[in-house]
């Protein structure tokens, strides 16, 4: 029953923000998923050592939300989906490393 729930809600999200121009959307019928939202504040592409010794493209953006900032870490370039000074909601699942991002809608 869950995934069927989850697709209901990526299709009802899908057709809310048709009309916006700036959806951009992956999905995944991952359970343990986390989400943050904000106006997006600095994007930094960087690289770190993970778990095995290789290096991981990263990047880093810094959400803030009533007074907080807070920043999460994503899997490869993902710049061009968090546009500087935009109110962004995104769900991901916490990686070791960095985040894989399920969805990022600019609201």
């Amino acid at each position: 029953m869950k995934p069927l729930l989850f697709v209901l809600f990526v299709v009802c999200l899908i057709t809310l923000c048709a009309g916006c121009g700036n959806v951009s959307l992956s999905a995944s019928s991952q359970p343990n998923f986390s989400t943050t939202s904000g106006v997006v504040s600095i994007v930094q592409l960087s690289t770190v050592i993970g778990a095995n010794g290789t290096t991981v493209e990263v990047t880093f953006v810094t959400f803030l939300q009533g007074g907080t900032r807070s920043t999460v870490g994503f899997c490869a370039d993902q710049g061009s989906r968090f546009p500087m000074n935009q109110m962004v909601r995104t769900d991901f699942v916490p990686g070791q490393s960095c985040s894989s991002i399920l969805v990022v809608v600019i609201i």
